[in-house]
């Protein structure tokens, strides 16, 4: 395993500084030379609010929808016998509303900067990473394909899938340990139906295929075989410097009605630590 524990070491590197500004970010890593950079959302504040684990010493882990390996790198630098992350990069094989085809049709709905996302290559190459990515979709995953992992970790991913219950099923069957999950809410359903869950279809024309409340964002895990061990509260998560939001105009109506809060607050999450369940474990 690579040792990245001296990420902050302040090494100045100004190809790196170069790549980084080239490149489009989703999320905020703190790379060597104390650059940070720009992500669509703070996740070095949302690491602060999320439990993942002090130490993953000798464990086998798995980052499901990695974007530029923030979640990844962090297991490895936690002592992480080995991380696969997965995502995707073709857009033929994304599961988005409409089915995007390529790069400009996912410009049209998330604007410019889609596709030029080349963070996760960066950031390995700065901390001289182990982590292996791998294009693969949530729903491939089986044994067969990846073996087992000790720990695994989605984040921001549920919203996006036409079938949050089986993508989490393709989870649980990889899975001999924790689950550790984070997604985005919407307030105004948890607000509304604080008891009962609730769900708003967003397709199409938005890269979001669900939209839910609290109450059903934590009924999933028990539907798809996991055993649920902890229920962290609802946080708002900063966007970052470079979240562009998409093309305004394709916004549903109370997505713009709601802008102001996202605005001051941030966009609403919540996490769940859970295990499969004795019965469902593969």
């Amino acid at each position: 395993m690579a040792n990245i524990t001296s990420m902050t070491e302040p090494v100045k590197d100004p190809s790196l500084e170069e790549r980084v500004a080239a490149s489009a970010w989703y999320q905020s890593l703190r790379l060597p030379g104390g650059i940070v950079t720009p992500g669509n959302f703070d996740t070095l504040a949302e690491l602060e609010r999320v439990p993942l684990p002090p130490s993953l010493e000798g464990k086998r882990c798995l980052d499901i929808g990695t974007a530029d390996g923030f979640w990844a790198f962090e297991m490895e630098r936690r002592g992480a016998r080995q991380v696969l992350a997965i995502d995707l990069r073709d857009p033929s094989k994304m599961d988005w509303p409409g089915a995007p085809k390529s790069v400009e049709d996912m410009r049209s709905i998330m604007g410019p900067a889609l596709g030029k996302h080349r963070g996760f290559d960066i950031a390995h190459d700065a901390y001289g990473s182990s982590v292996e990515w791998r294009q693969m979709s949530v729903y491939e995953l089986s044994p067969e394909n990846v073996g087992m992992f000790d720990f695994a970790f989605v984040g921001s991913l549920l919203l996006h899938l036409r079938d949050p219950v089986g993508a989490l099923a393709a989870v649980r069957t990889v899975l001999s340990g924790e689950l550790l999950s984070v997604d985005a809410l919407s307030p105004i359903l948890t607000v509304l139906h604080p008891m009962q869950p609730v769900a708003r279809l967003e397709a199409p024309g938005w890269p979001f295929w669900w939209t839910l409340n609290l109450a059903a964002y934590r009924r999933l895990f028990g539907v798809a075989g996991f055993e649920t061990l902890e229920q962290g509260r609802p946080f708002f998560l900063k966007r970052g410097p470079s979240y562009g939001g998409g093309v305004r105009s394709r916004r549903p109506l109370w997505q713009r009605f709601q802008q102001p809060m996202i605005d001051r607050f941030g966009i609403l999450h919540a996490w769940v630590r859970a295990s499969p369940l004795a019965s469902k474990r593969a």
